[in-house]
């Protein structure tokens, strides 16, 4: 029987339901663990155990009372430190922040709460969650519990080892630039990046705390040990929150399709213009054809009809744009005169830099119109397939690599250098069209690092993809324990 701490957080809470496990006991099981092996990984960053156990308690008197708080009731769970949690401090990693101690909840947290989750801690996040590794001045470094010589991915990298070593039963994370998907893929567990604007982003840092506008591109979404949890979180805490609420409620469709017999798949795992490790590229071509040997249909070359290249041109553009808005004046004025000097034709990571962090809000409309064009084509795509799958990221984890300066930052991917902002690639197709993708484990390499499959899906096919996460996670064997934890 698979031990209680990675056990799955839709089981956890059905244990609790059935009074097979009290709140507290539950709580108390996770505390233990925390403390036992969050030392060499530091991935949950501040606690409020005092806190989370007054809860748990009141959860087992409402039990006890016959009344449910809601289909999380009891699960002990962590925050990534990206958002705001009433009473606890909430830094996003950032030194100017180390005292924010908020008053309120971020809108997806208060959800939670709301739902009967137990919230124990925060989890560790890069400064600003700007960084696909996890370290900051204000909490050091996170470890990946699968080699703790490597990072868990980030900037939800405390959220996933935490997640991976069973120190947590549930996790919020947010993505802009594969921030879920990426730790999902390189700790071993399940992630999901929402379709656009179903989530709120009321309470996360960045923006700065107090902030109320909902950025571009960015998003909040589950992580867990299952493709349940994912289904589970999401069901929570998505929905119209504030001047919204007045007007809309959210109905996702239902799955395309709940087992492969029918599923209609498209596989995009071999692209020139972002290669990826071939061991790594096996086991996903295995997830592809244990579905298509379970009756699903599969086209190992369509395309969307459009560059992978177009894609990730429009997609850096407007990242950098969206992350520049929060740069000083004296930055953004220098991308602009960097940009100014460039070759037309220079699509280098710099460039797209350069161009994107001093973008004009008429320069904004002209790359939107561009996005819009991308998002008609995966339309057209997406009425001849059900979801796509891809690679997360070009590798599986890597060594820590803290020079404050990406440019000088290298990752070797068969036996190439390689830019580390190439890292962004695979997340920008899904992020851009404002799709929804689920990450899920698919196997290990020979080393004995976890590698974890994309698939993407059309907008507000939410609960298809991740179904199919479901589909692999049977079929491939889903979730397994990090030796030693």
């Amino acid at each position: 029987m698979t031990a209680l701490h990675f056990r799955s957080a839709a089981d956890l809470a059905r244990l609790v339901q059935a009074r097979e496990i009290s709140a507290i006991e539950l709580l108390d099981h996770f505390v233990a663990r925390v403390e036992q092996y969050n030392p060499a990984i530091n991935a949950i960053v501040a606690t409020d155990f005092d806190g989370a156990r007054k809860a748990a308690r009141a959860a087992d008197a409402a039990l006890a009372g016959g009344e449910s708080l809601g289909p999380l009731h009891g699960v002990p769970m962590t925050i990534k430190d990206a958002y705001e949690v009433a009473g606890l401090r909430s830094t996003g990693g950032a030194p100017e922040y180390a005292e924010h101690v908020p008053t309120r909840h971020a809108d997806a947290v208060a959800r939670i709460e709301k739902s009967g989750g137990i919230i124990f801690g925060k989890t560790n996040v890069p400064y600003l969650s700007g960084d696909l590794q996890t370290f900051n001045a204000v909490y050091g470094t996170t470890n990946n519990p699968w080699d703790l010589t490597r990072g868990p991915g980030g900037s939800s990298g405390g959220a996933a080892a935490a997640l991976a070593a069973g120190l947590t039963g549930l996790e919020l994370g947010s993505d802009i630039g594969g921030s879920i998907r990426t730790p999902a893929h390189l700790c071993g567990v399940f992630g999901h990046k929402p379709s656009y604007g179903i989530v709120s982003k009321r309470g996360h840092i960045p923006g700065p705390p107090g902030n109320l506008s909902q950025p571009d591109l960015s998003v909040s979404g589950p992580l867990g040990r299952s493709a349940e949890d994912l289904d589970l979180l999401l069901s929570v805490v998505a929905g119209a929150e504030g001047h919204d609420a007045a007007g809309w409620r959210l109905e996702l469709p239902a799955p395309r399709a709940t087992s492969p017999k029918g599923l209609r798949v498209a596989v995009w795992i071999d692209e020139p213009f972002c290669d990826i490790d071939p061991e790594m590229a096996g086991l996903l071509r295995n997830a592809a054809q244990a579905l298509q040997e379970a009756g699903a249909s599969v086209d190992w070359s369509a395309r969307p009809g459009f560059s992978f290249a177009e894609s990730t041109e429009i997609y850096l553009t407007l990242l950098h744009g969206t992350m520049a808005a929060g740069f000083p004046d004296k930055i953004r004025a220098h991308f602009a005169e960097v940009a100014r000097t460039l070759d037309p034709a220079d699509k280098s990571h710099r460039a797209l830099q350069a161009r994107g962090g001093s973008l004009s809000h008429a320069g904004w409309i002209a790359m939107n119109e561009r996005r819009e064009r991308l998002r008609a084509h995966w339309a057209r795509f997406f009425q001849d397939f059900d979801v796509v799958l891809a690679p997360v990221l070009m590798r599986p984890a890597f060594a820590h690599d803290q020079n404050p300066d990406w440019n000088a930052r290298r990752l070797s991917v068969n036996g190439v250098e390689r830019p580390y902002a190439d890292t962004l690639l695979w997340a920008g197709p899904a992020v851009v069209s404002y799709l929804p993708a689920s990450a899920a484990p698919v196997g290990l390499t020979a080393a004995g690092l976890p590698v974890g499959i994309q698939i993407i899906g059309p907008y507000l096919g939410d609960r298809t993809t991740i179904a199919v996460a479901g589909m692999v996670e049977n079929l491939v064997g889903g979730f397994r324990p990090p030796p030693g934890y």
